[in-house]
């Protein structure tokens, strides 16, 4: 019977690790590490409500419209893709310079434009600018940037 309630009590305690390792949590006791799951599940739950909205937007605007576009926060930075199902010569200097605008450092990009353009950046306020740039910010720009780069087409 005790060795039952050890065996529970180890696979309880393995699983709770477990959590504490997905969620990212720093939580020493069990009560702890669960509400630190459960504040990481509705993070979760916002990201995809944000990304669906995105998806419903992008499916209800015209094939031949303008790039998607989503920005997500990040520790230190933004994660921001743009995508088009069709090629977009230029849109790319477009981007970069709507970041230089706002001061946000291009930590990493990956690029393509062969048939359709993607991109994938992490950029990351320059410190030495005093303001904060929230997502909504960086969105409305690179969206700004699209716009005119659209009309110059």
């Amino acid at each position: 019977m005790v060795s039952r309630e050890h065996k529970r009590a180890k696979v309880l305690h393995e699983k709770l690790q477990l959590l504490r390792s997905i969620t990212n949590s720093h939580a020493l006791n069990e009560t702890s590490i669960i509400v630190d799951a459960s504040k990481y599940i509705e993070e979760l739950k916002k990201k995809v409500e944000r990304l669906n909205q995105d998806v419903a937007d992008a499916q209800t605007s015209d094939k031949n419209s303008l790039p998607m576009v989503t920005v997500e926060t990040l520790k230190k930075g933004f994660l921001i893709n743009v995508f088009s199902a069709k090629s977009c010569p230029g849109l790319l200097v477009s981007i970069l310079e709507a970041f230089e605008e706002l001061n946000l450092n291009v930590l990493e990009a990956r690029v393509s434009c062969t048939d359709s353009f993607r991109l994938k950046a992490v950029g990351g306020e320059n410190e030495e600018e005093g303001e904060a740039i929230d997502a909504k910010v960086v969105k409305q720009v690179v969206l700004e940037a699209i716009k005119h780069w659209s009309e110059k087409d």
